[in-house]
């Protein structure tokens, strides 16, 4: 017997459902090329970085302008995704936190999210900073910064 639309999504949705697909619009370019050596927050020291964009999303810069704040959504690739607990900034005197509660990259699912101000735009090119993930960190979107609830 075939389960009825309402059943399949009282039992987890349907297979497609379960399953997130992302495609990475761009790339980061940056002078950090080990995690180990990358700030924690990109107050913290980062540098500016150029975020490559893929030619299928160039169109989506439109309306982006120089000196904008953006929020930039990586996928922390480097993340181990197995994690569910970490001291947080890494001090082993901090007692163990649930990662939800803290801005580890090290999480089930590693999205980073990063505020930062647009410095150049180069055709399919962003110059943005300051940031702090590491040369080669997929970019899954950007996000106008809409209003000041947003806290570093």
């Amino acid at each position: 017997m075939r389960a009825t639309k309402i059943e399949r999504k009282k039992a987890g949705g349907t297979k497609a459902s379960r399953f997130a697909q992302l495609r990475p619009i761009g790339v980061i370019r940056s002078s950090l090329k080990e995690r180990s050596k990358a700030p924690k927050q990109g107050s913290e020291g980062a540098p500016d970085a150029w975020l490559e964009v893929r030619p299928f999303a160039t169109p989506a810069l439109e309306g982006l302008a120089v000196g904008d704040e953006i929020m930039v959504l990586t996928w922390l690739h480097q993340a181990h995704r197995e994690v569910l607990k970490v001291h947080p900034r890494s001090d082993p005197r901090r007692r163990l936190t649930g990662v939800f509660a803290t801005r580890s990259p090290d999480r089930p699912n590693p999205i980073g999210l990063h505020q930062v101000t647009i410095r150049k735009i180069s055709k399919k090119r962003l110059r943005i900073g300051p940031m702090e993930v590491i040369d080669g960190t997929p970019v899954i979107d950007i996000k106008p910064v809409l209003c000041d609830v947003q806290k570093r």
